[in-house]
């Protein structure tokens, strides 16, 4: 998606915002990780799109600006502790905090982290053009975001040990692990402009929306997109074994045969690419592909629509941007 004006003041917002960020220097070995874990980048798409649905509903960047540096701490938090469980050496191509430290330094530092996030919610109980109820809503929305976020890395987990979960339950994952953060972000911006709970309430079921539709197109893009663009081996959650939508759906609509087939293949610790490619005819076969491809873009239209509830402004054509941005990508 090409660069605008907006889209660039507001990065420019939320990077100086991470830089100002007031971390002590002492004790080091508690913040030395939760500066280094801020200053290696990323999409910065939540704090982006907490400013975008703030200018939305007429907000202040600066009334916005402490609840998407809340939602980035948060949500870098949350990967420095999965480093950890997944036993991880790099994050965005650098050392994790795991691995450049310890493991008990990237609890202690992830914990800290945590407790930042929430307290840079403070500005909002302490400002007088926020009332007692606006504060507890925006604290209340990133509080339940929060656990919906572990509930939903809980469920992922689990599922690693079962072999009976299904598609809707693998959608409630989703909710948790990718969307709660996203709606939570477009939420607490309409909070922070001081808009009308229906206002609010849209943007956080776009979010919804836009999540569902990300991580659905992220597995059905393993088998559908471009070698020389994807950068990864195509088919590579079926070479690895992994539950994703797909094959959790082509488990639900096959056969006996068909199911013993993939279940063998997903098992396999080595399987040949012709074995892959019988799954990837199953899937086909029965509609799997086509029919999340169809689910995808309803997801992305349903996001979409969620904006005719607000007034034209560049601040609603840049979402809109972005929503067909992702919805037509290839990789």
């Amino acid at each position: 998606m090409a660069n605008t004006d907006l889209q660039k003041k507001l990065y420019g917002y939320i990077e100086k915002g991470i830089t100002e960020l007031k971390i002590p220097g002492i004790p080091e070995s508690l913040y030395a990780p939760y500066s280094y874990t801020m200053s290696i980048g990323g999409k910065r798409i939540r704090p982006y799109l907490v400013l975008l649905s703030s200018g939305i509903c007429d907000g202040r960047i600066v009334d916005a600006m402490p609840a998407a540096l809340a939602v980035e701490i948060l949500h870098n938090f949350t990967l420095v502790h999965d480093d950890i469980m997944d036993s991880a050496d790099t994050r965005r191509g650098k050392p994790s905090v795991f691995k450049k430290w310890d493991q008990n330094t990237a609890i202690l530092s992830g914990d800290v982290m945590f407790a930042d996030a929430f307290k840079q919610l403070e500005y909002y109980g302490r400002n007088d053009n926020f009332s007692k109820a606006a504060y507890f809503q925006i604290h209340k929305t990133f509080t339940d975001a929060t656990i919906t976020v572990c509930e939903g890395q809980a469920l992922d987990m689990d599922f690693v040990h079962r072999t009976d979960v299904d598609h809707f339950e693998y959608t409630e994952m989703i909710k948790g692990k990718t969307s709660a953060l996203l709606a939570c972000s477009l939420k607490m911006g309409a909070i922070a402009a001081l808009a009308t709970k229906e206002q609010a309430d849209s943007l956080y079921n776009l979010g919804m929306e836009m999540g569902i539709a990300f991580q659905i197109q992220d597995d059905l893009l393993d088998v559908t997109a471009d070698p020389d663009k994807f950068g990864k081996t195509v088919c590579g959650d079926i070479y690895e074994g992994k539950k994703t939508y797909l094959t959790i759906l082509a488990l639900e609509r096959s056969n006996q045969q068909q199911r013993q087939t993939i279940e063998t293949v997903l098992a396999d610790p080595n399987p040949k690419k012709k074995s892959v490619e019988e799954v990837l005819d199953i899937m086909k076969d029965l509609n799997v592909i086509s029919d999340i491809q169809n689910e995808v873009g309803q997801h992305y239209e349903n996001a979409i629509n969620s904006l005719d509830f607000f007034k034209d402004s560049e601040y609603k054509q840049q979402l809109k941007n972005l929503l067909i941005f992702l919805k037509n990508r290839d990789h």
